[in-house]
């Protein structure tokens, strides 16, 4: 067996990365495509490898002479690489074809060496590599059946999303025997070059075939083996996440994204915080009915969205003012606390670092809590920022990362304190919600975002992420409420006038219809919370400390929580570590609480961890 590469495109949207360089040769983590391509190549005992050079062909040639290859490697030169297709390309190489079977691959690809096992160690001899269709995913799909013969064959222009659980993307790796390329492939490669020109592309023959035989070509279905394509910078981008050098580099790297990880579909995100059972799938419903109108038309500017987000929340529109997420506001009141040079602010530390962040470190007066667990009470707080005066002060309730919770009735006496004491206070409840509900209550009532509460003090700051509650992340929304009208105008006036948009603004119009589905939804994740704490307190290496949100701290004992963070990594669990930014000699991760099942897939992975 073979190989051939075809490896002549420019790579144009890679822009400066191809500029003096073919598009193979752009590295991925230090390492050109091309190289990582051909080591693994060269393990798998081919007769020679013959690769289809043309935009930088000698310098690509050159290169590749450096790598000490052992595998035999000749090349073909396509000297009007900049005016065809990878047609033409491959019909360059149609001699070597008919000669030996092959393995025919695109040189634009990373992939792991159990991807190109799985088409060797096939039986069949002839195979098109197959995955999943996926978001991230583009060019060519196709349907197969339950004998994995191509029932369909659909271009990238004609796919219809609807449909995509059923599609499957071409890896752009095929394996063909020589009687095979003799015999059917190449006779029809170049009819259909002469009959359509050199401007076309090689799977347009493989779709003839599909069409003509499908038995004759059948598809090889990868069942989680990585590979990516590279096509632009982004790409790139994922690409070195996925085949990062070691364990923690992977983990480094995804840390860094802050999200999108929806990006990485087999990934299993218990790092960022979301709502599992809401919005309910009505409610989803109604927004992709209007997805058309939401997508081609302005949002409303500020005036309308104060005037639903005080509906929603049921409070006057002066009192309160909607974000693009909890974090544009955060960032709008802490700096405008900040102007003030007197003013010290109190934080809770271990604490969500938005808040400190944008304020200058040796003006923060931080309150450690001295309990296991990170506990503290209202009380503990009024004792030492009696003694430790600040100008301000935030609360995260139910903290975040320890879970940590006041009740109202303590969070009221806190309230009271800070009006004696003249101290601003910012209450941050994106979690309250998720807290256990009194006896005798029916519905989640922890809520500060009150116009009674609210007046009780002008200096009161009332903060929510519906990102966070609502399980919107992506919709981008957070509230600040606060009876001082003067800091809630600023706040307006600071941001944009469509600081959100027509998807944001949609939901909050309809958000009071969904109401019950909210409150059922909390009861069903406070059952699930307590159903995964009281399974992961049966690991022996780990504390879980008692939470009043959707996440759950641990302390870890006998591991660090690096290591542990890299190790669920390999089993494609993503969670939070801890101990840099607690710092205190222990190890600690945080957990986010989701579904049954993927609580359930975490734990087995816990339990089964190799220390």
């Amino acid at each position: 067996m073979q190989g051939i590469i075809l490896a002549a495109g420019m790579g144009k949207r890679l822009k400066d990365l191809t500029n003096d360089n073919t598009k193979c040769m752009v590295k991925v983590n230090g390492v050109t495509m091309i190289e990582r391509a051909l080591r693994i190549l060269d393990k798998k005992n081919l007769t020679k490898v013959v690769i289809v050079v043309g935009y930088k062909g000698q310098k690509l040639i050159d290169f590749i002479n450096t790598l000490d290859i052992k595998t035999p490697i000749e090349f073909i030169d396509n000297p009007i690489y900049d005016k065809t297709n990878n047609i033409y390309s491959l019909a360059l190489a149609k001699d070597y074809l008919c000669s030996d079977s092959t393995l025919l691959l695109e040189s634009d690809l990373v992939f792991e060496e159990s991807v190109i096992d799985a088409l060797i160690d096939d039986p069949r001899e002839n195979l098109a590599l197959v995955d999943k269709f996926e978001s991230w995913m583009d060019g060519t799909c196709m349907e197969l059946d339950e004998n994995d013969c191509i029932s369909s064959f659909i271009p990238g222009k004609h796919l219809k999303f609807s449909d995509k659980e059923q599609y499957y993307k071409t890896v752009n790796i095929y394996k063909f025997s020589r009687e095979f390329s003799e015999n059917v492939y190449v006779p029809l490669l170049g009819a259909y070059e002469k009959a359509m020109g050199e401007n076309e592309y090689y799977e347009s023959v493989i779709k003839l075939i599909a069409v003509l035989d499908s038995k004759i070509l059948q598809a090889k279905r990868l069942n989680g083996q990585i590979w990516y394509e590279i096509d632009n910078v982004q790409d790139l981008n994922i690409a070195e996440s996925l085949f990062a050098d070691n364990e923690a580099d992977h983990y480094k790297k995804l840390m860094q994204r802050y999200g999108g990880y929806w990006r990485y579909p087999k990934l299993l995100d218990f790092c960022y915080l979301v709502n599992p059972y809401y919005p309910p799938a009505k409610m989803k419903e109604e927004m992709k009915s209007n997805f058309d109108t939401l997508l081609t038309e302005y949002p409303s500017g500020m005036y309308v969205n104060s005037l639903l987000v005080s509906g929603a929340f049921g409070v006057k529109q002066e009192h309160i003012v909607v974000g693009n997420g909890a974090a544009e506001l955060i960032k709008g009141i802490i700096e405008a606390f900040a102007e003030d040079e007197e003013c010290k602010l109190g934080c809770i530390y271990p604490t969500f670092q938005e808040y400190p962040n944008r304020f200058k470190t040796d003006r923060i007066v931080p309150f450690k809590p001295h309990r296991e667990g990170f506990r503290y009470t209202a009380q503990d707080l009024i004792d030492f920022y009696s003694d430790n005066r600040v100008g301000a002060l935030v609360l995260i309730n139910p903290d975040n990362p320890s879970g940590n919770y006041i009740p109202t009735e303590d969070v009221i006496r806190l309230i009271d304190w800070c009006k004696d004491n003249s101290v601003k206070l910012i209450v941050d409840e994106s979690f309250v919600d998720f807290a256990r509900l009194n006896d005798g209550d029916k519905t989640a009532d922890h809520t500060l975002i009150k116009e009674d509460i609210l007046n009780r003090y002008n200096r009161l700051y009332v903060m929510k992420s519906i990102s966070k509650s609502y399980g919107i992340p992506g919709v981008r929304l957070g509230v600040l409420a606060s009876s001082d009208s003067e800091m809630i105008s600023m706040l307006k006036k600071d941001v944009s006038i469509w600081n959100i948009n027509s998807f944001a603004e949609f939901y909050l119009q309809i958000k009071e219809k969904y109401d019950k589905d909210y409150e059922k939804g909390l009861v069903k994740i406070r059952e699930t919370r307590e159903r995964f704490v009281k399974n992961l307190s049966e690991i022996d290496y780990m504390t879980v400390y008692p939470s009043e949100a959707n996440y759950v701290c641990c302390k870890l004992e006998g591991i660090k929580a690096s290591v542990l963070c890299e190790k669920l990594l390999t089993k494609n669990i993503l969670i939070k570590e801890l101990t840099s930014k607690i710092d205190d000699g222990n190890e600690y991760i945080r957990i986010a609480v989701r579904n049954d099942a993927d609580n359930d897939y975490l734990v087995d992975a816990l339990k089964n961890i190799n220390r």
